[in-house]
């Protein structure tokens, strides 16, 4: 318990002791359904996931027995009157996947839900993630991960970020890294890692916040969106966007972290990336 006590303060506040033990074990291991990968799905991951046309053939295939699991558990649904098609489903769930690629299952686990919109939305009811507290939001939403197991996306950004595989945003991958964050019932950049990996992480991630920070208050150019800086938890899931859509230039202008993105997801981005996703 000492040395458990010294990691958080460490940390510097990063982690709560309250949660520290849970996010000291693994992820149990998932289990793949029986059925083939319908023909289809691999059109569909060509055509609307061009992060994955980089990725060997096995992971491909790793990648859609992933995205059946979780269409086979999570319940997609539309919203503002739209029409969830196949093709919108398999998108959403390879995306999601992808950050599950390398990683010891199971497929978001408090995951229930998946809401989708046509456009951008305005939430009727919207919480600070680290307060809990109600917030009017700035104006209409491309996603948001809430703490009671629901996804909410707006499919024109999905389209759009997974185009666009060097701007840095992407919506899915955004949400999904929230998701990740909250598995241990705590929003605060800190997934749940291997064990031994926690004080490198910690340090790492804390010091690339406040360089964040400090880089957005003084207005300077910086591989991380700005809205990093809000709190950790966006941090860690701006980072997320970076490291799998700016890999090279993550890696030019801020290596430590681009490594522990690398030692947690499994995957080294920077390798397969196309030059125009650097």
């Amino acid at each position: 318990m000492v040395v458990l006590l010294a990691l958080a303060c460490f940390a510097g506040g990063f982690l709560a002791i309250s949660t520290l033990l849970r996010r000291l074990s693994w992820r149990r291991q998932i289990r793949f359904r029986a059925e083939p990968i319908p023909s289809g799905w691999f059109d569909i991951l060509d055509r609307c996931v061009p992060l994955a046309r980089g990725l060997a053939a096995d992971e491909r295939e790793r990648l859609l027995r992933l995205a059946q699991v979780f269409l086979a558990e999570k319940h997609v649904e539309g919203c503002g009157g739209l029409v969830v098609t196949e093709e919108m489903r398999v998108t959403i769930a390879a995306e999601a996947c992808l950050l599950l690629l390398h990683l010891e299952g199971p497929c978001y686990p408090t995951l229930r839900t998946v809401l989708i919109y046509p456009h951008a939305f305005v939430p009727k009811l919207a919480r600070a993630p680290q307060t809990g507290e109600i917030v009017m939001p700035a104006g209409p939403l491309s996603g948001q991960s809430w703490r009671n197991g629901v996804v909410v996306l707006a499919w024109d950004d999905v389209v759009n970020g997974a185009r666009d595989v060097a701007d840095g945003h992407n919506v899915v991958l955004h949400e999904f890294a929230h998701q990740l964050d909250q598995e241990d019932g705590t929003p605060d950049g800190m997934p749940v890692l291997v064990s031994g990996a926690l004080r490198t992480w910690a340090r790492v991630l804390s010091e690339e916040y406040e360089r964040l920070r400090d880089d957005a208050v003084a207005m300077r150019p910086s591989a991380l969106d700005a809205y990093g800086a809000t709190d950790k938890a966006e941090f860690f899931a701006v980072a997320t966007e970076t490291f799998f859509e700016r890999p090279a230039r993550l890696v030019r202008e801020h290596a430590g972290l681009y490594a522990e993105l690398k030692r947690f997801y499994g995957q080294d981005p920077a390798r397969w990336a196309p030059p125009a996703a650097s």
